[in-house]
Order: C-alpha cells, then structure tokens, then sequence
C-alpha cells in the first residue's frame, strides 16, 4: 500500500468540525412535510436551477435528504455530481439554501474502491477498510476516519453510508469481500474499527450509518444486479459488530441489505422489506431505535421483484425510516413524487397511520438536530 498523503492545504478541512445546532422539531407539523421527510432521493448534475427535477422535489415535496455521486450509472458517464471540492461545496449549499428543514447530505464515501471523492477531481487519496482492518491500530484508523470527516463536513456533506460492517465471511463476495469494503473476518476487529470510524465522523457532526444489515459480507452476488440469497451462507457472528455498537451507544444510522434470509424470515421476502428482520430482530432484540435507512429501492434486487406501492408498504410497515431512491441504477425524475403518492395512498386507505409516519419523522429530526449543516 502506498504512502498516502493528505494535503494540509485543502482549505475545505480548516474549521469544518465545529458541529453547529441543528433544526428543532416542532410540536406539530403537516403530514406532507412529515413524508416528505421519509424520501432521500439521487439526481443528475454539477450544478442544478429551478428547473431541475430536484429543485420540486425539495421545495414542493420537501424531500428529507439527497445523494451525491461521481459516476452516473444509467448513462455510463462522469461527472455525475462531483468534479471538485468547490463545486460540490456549492452544490450542496444550493440545495440546503432551497430547503425548509436541513436536508440529510449524503454520501458513500467508505475508501478504497467506493471512493467517490476521488484525486483525479482534487480530492485526497484514500484508503479500503480492507487495509485499516489489516493494520488494526487505533491510531490509523482514527486518522484516516478523521480526515474523511472533515472533508465531508467542509463540503457540507453530513450523512456518510459508511462504514461497512459486514464481515469479510467470504473473500470472493462481489460486492463487499472481493473489493475490500469490509474491514476483517473477525466481527471484533470489524467492531472496533467501526467504532473508531464512527467517533470521528462524530467529532464532525457527521453521520456514520452502519450497512449492510443483517449482514452482506457472507452473500455470493450482488444485490444491485438481483435477488441474492444468504440463507445458507449468513452467520450470527454478522450481527455481532452490530450488537457492540448499539450497546455502546455509538449507532447514528443504520442501512439495510437486500438480502433474503429465510431463516429470520421464513416468507423469503426481501430484509428491506421485512418486519422480522427490521423490527424484530434490529429494533426489539439489538435495541436500536434510531434512523433506519433502505438501501437503494431501486437496485435490481428490489425493483425486479416488487411494485412501488408494495415496496413502500412493506418498508414502512417493516420500520424503515428513511426510503433511498438513488435514481443511479435507473433514471427516473418522477421517483420521489411517486413514492410519496404511493405513501399518501396507502395513508388514505388506512394500510400505514399518521402515527407511524410521526415515529420516522422524530427519529429524523432528532438524528439532524445533531448534525452540521
């Protein structure tokens, strides 16, 4: 591994972990504004107007958060939305200046290969939690977490979907082993890099959410491309790091996997989707009761398989606080603005309560009344 070398002259890194109060959560407010709360949603563009499709999605639907990414998959280009820390500084500063209440400013940004603040836009290298895992140290880990941090928090970025816990159960894994996003094979190594991970975004006032729940890192495809199937595969020990963490009070967010698992949920329905695995076994048996993000509704592992309707049903219904359409395996403008009338339907015909949307919209306004914006 090479040498790498943070530039102490990145101007975004000065300052940028003075965590300031965040929006208040008002005693009452207006259904729609709680729903629209509930949706993150991805765009195209460097910069975006009025005229963009994101512009209504956050002014007139007051979606909750938004998602940034380098390479825009659908079309097989780049820039997506980042060509350099100016730029994305102020895009991210144009898209809170239109929002009400805060918005989530996410981010995957975990190092190594899902880097998407990369150096060939002027960004700093970075490293896999594979290599933090190998070396172990404290001191390393706490470094390089720390310097994340800042530089998303310079850029007014303030949920990172990082770090990974899954454990490294098969290093042949797709999407997690094969390309170093796990930190070990050993749940306690795993553990306490994410802790030290997460303490620094922290510091920051920078969210770290913890993925793939229950568990990816055993899994033998991809469930960007399809259905995958860890009922054979998946072990307890893929909820230990989990369980550590949420003992410990260190569990801003967590991100849900894809995955079926016919064991924790014998309906062999898909986890996002699934009121056992989410809470039952997330919520009631760990303990979590904080933001619960899905991963993206619309990787083929959900979208082949469900209707909106349904999958926004069946996430609520489950516990998911926060839907995630990343609109980067497909393109669809319209998504936040169909989401949110399949949840206003399923509100009219008394399938989801007002009281359930009330319980995601406090989780959500109290995880953002703790972070930078």
């Amino acid at each position: 591994m090479k040498k790498v070398l943070f530039p102490l002259s990145l101007a975004l890194l000065g300052g940028a972990c003075r965590a300031q109060p965040g929006p208040a959560a008002p005693d009452s407010v207006d259904l729609d504004t709680m729903i629209g709360q509930m949706i993150l949603v991805g765009f195209r563009g460097t910069e975006v107007t009025e005229g963009d499709p994101v512009y209504s999605d956050i002014v007139d639907r007051k979606v909750g958060g938004i998602i940034l990414f380098e390479y825009d998959v659908p079309s097989r280009s780049r820039p997506r939305n980042i060509a350099s820390p100016e730029q994305v500084r102020r895009l991210v500063s144009t898209l809170q200046g239109w929002s009400g209440t805060p918005l989530f400013a996410a981010i995957d940004q975990e190092g190594g290969r899902v880097d998407r603040l990369k150096e060939r836009y002027g960004f700093p290298a970075s490293v896999s939690a594979a290599w933090l895992g190998s070396v172990n140290r404290e001191d390393t880990t706490r470094a390089y977490s720390s310097r994340t941090a800042s530089l998303l928090a310079g850029l007014g970025l303030n949920v990172n979907f990082a770090p990974v816990v899954d454990v490294d159960l098969n290093p042949e894994n797709p999407i997690i082993g094969a390309i170093e996003r796990s930190f070990s094979p050993d749940p306690a190594v795993v553990a306490a890099n994410a802790a030290w991970f997460i303490e620094e975004h922290r510091k920051c006032g920078v969210a770290a959410v913890l993925k793939h729940f229950p568990g990816h890192g055993s899994s033998k495809g991809d469930t960007h491309l399809g259905l995958v199937d860890v009922t054979d595969t998946w072990r307890m020990s893929e909820l230990v790091p989990y369980k550590q963490l949420i003992d410990d009070g260190l569990v801003d967010g967590v991100m849900t996997a894809h995955v079926v698992h016919r064991g924790l949920d014998p309906s062999g329905i898909s986890s996002t989707l699934s009121n056992l695995v989410i809470n039952g076994l997330l919520r009631d048996s760990l303990g979590f009761n904080g933001v619960v993000f899905s991963d993206d509704l619309q990787m083929g592992a959900i979208r082949d398989h469900y209707e909106l309707e349904e999958v926004v049903l069946h996430a609520i219904q489950a516990g998911v606080d926060v839907l995630t359409f990343g609109n980067n395996t497909v393109y669809e403008p319209d998504i936040s603005a169909r989401a949110i009338e399949a949840i206003r339907g399923l509100i009219a015909g008394g399938e989801v309560t007002r009281e359930r949307i009330e319980v995601s919209y406090s989780r959500i306004m109290e995880l953002k009344s703790r972070l930078t914006h």
